[in-house]
């Protein structure tokens, strides 16, 4: 497995990329805004391919570099259910797989540090973000944080994994870089309370200041999704309303590029084929199936996916390939269920 922690000091922001072989998918966790080129030139030197880029939850100290990256690799953003982005290509939840080739992270829901913090737990490791520190815990002042949601989220989930599982937090002041959930369990000064009551009263009394970041970085957190608008200019997009009226028409063919957990979870439009976003440049390519059925049937491809940048990425690429005409539903699934579009489980 090639793993790298990487660091940015400004924010004190640990930042994780996971691959399962040189040559191979790439997962990136908490990735900074101004280390991509950092990152970029990591892919290329391991010879990479960035997948997914995933946030452990919505950032208040840095800016998050999930569009900047989506934007240079075309990679799938993801975030929790809860997450007060506008647009990402994923949102997961509680016990959900997070997978790239020969790697899943398992996703837990760990509220406390804000509501939508979520921790990602693989084989002997777990990525914690701002839930669980090294020798310290996420604080609970702002972003709908709850000490009682926290205590819970560590008590009652993290500190019951292995005594040796490694911890890899999102950040680090003191110049730690990794621990395990037994030495937190022992040494963690947060840690060492005998009730909820009492690790309430703990974090309701830290009085400490507002991350320097906060104004900027919430903001622009809350605003990385993909603008569709540019797709729809070119003419590619359609309304849920309009793409309705093309289901089972016999000159088109809806692409669902999400994955089979997701399709499990929402269904999809019926009559679509299933090639799932990560093996779109196979597919588009020589020899491909798009790119051969298509040729051969003359059939106008429209991709869809949960809330549209992933097909809006598809439309690009598929423009890229030769399939000129290829179009995709604006607002993906998402916006398909409000329109009370038809599904198939």
């Amino acid at each position: 497995m090639i793993f790298r922690q990487l660091f940015d000091a400004a924010s004190g922001t640990y930042t994780y990329l996971l691959a399962s072989r040189h040559g191979g998918e790439a997962l990136i966790i908490d990735p900074v805004l101004e280390k991509v080129d950092r990152y970029l030139q990591l892919l290329r030197e391991l010879d990479l391919r960035l997948v997914k880029a995933v946030d452990t939850h919505l950032h208040a100290d840095h800016i998050t570099a999930l569009g900047a990256l989506r934007d240079r690799t075309r990679c799938i953003t993801v975030m929790g259910e809860e997450s007060k982005a506008d647009v990402v290509s994923m949102r997961v939840g509680d016990g959900d797989l997070i997978e790239i080739e020969g790697l899943a992270l398992k996703v837990m829901h760990t509220p406390g540090h804000t509501n939508d913090s979520y921790c990602y737990l693989m084989d002997d490791r777990v990525f914690t973000g701002d839930t669980l520190l090294i020798r310290g815990t996420g604080r609970t002042d702002f972003q709908n944080g709850d000490p009682v949601a926290e205590y819970h989220s560590i008590f009652g989930r993290l500190l019951k994994l292995p005594d040796e599982t490694m911890v890899y937090p999102g950040h680090d002041y003191k110049g730690d870089t990794v621990s395990t959930i037994g030495e937190e369990r022992r040494f963690n000064p947060r840690l060492q309370v005998s009730s909820l009551g009492d690790y309430v009263t703990l974090m309701n009394n830290l009085n400490l200041p507002s991350p320097k970041m906060m104004d900027v970085a919430v903001p622009a957190n809350m605003h990385i999704g993909l603008a569709q608008k540019e797709v729809a200019t070119t003419g590619a997009a359609l309304s849920a309303r309009e793409a309705a009226d093309l289901v089972g028409q016999p000159g088109a063919t809806f692409v669902d590029l999400r994955e089979q957990t997701e399709r499990d979870k929402t269904g999809s439009i019926p009559g679509s084929l299933h090639i799932p976003y990560p093996d779109l440049p196979r597919q588009l390519g020589p020899g491909g199936v798009l790119n051969e059925w298509t040729a051969a049937t003359g059939r106008q491809v429209v991709f869809y996916c949960a809330f549209g940048e992933r097909s809006a990425m598809a439309v690009k690429a598929a423009k890229e390939a030769g399939l000129a005409g290829a179009l995709h539903v604006q607002g993906g699934i998402d916006a398909w269920k409000k329109a009370g579009g038809a599904l198939k489980r």
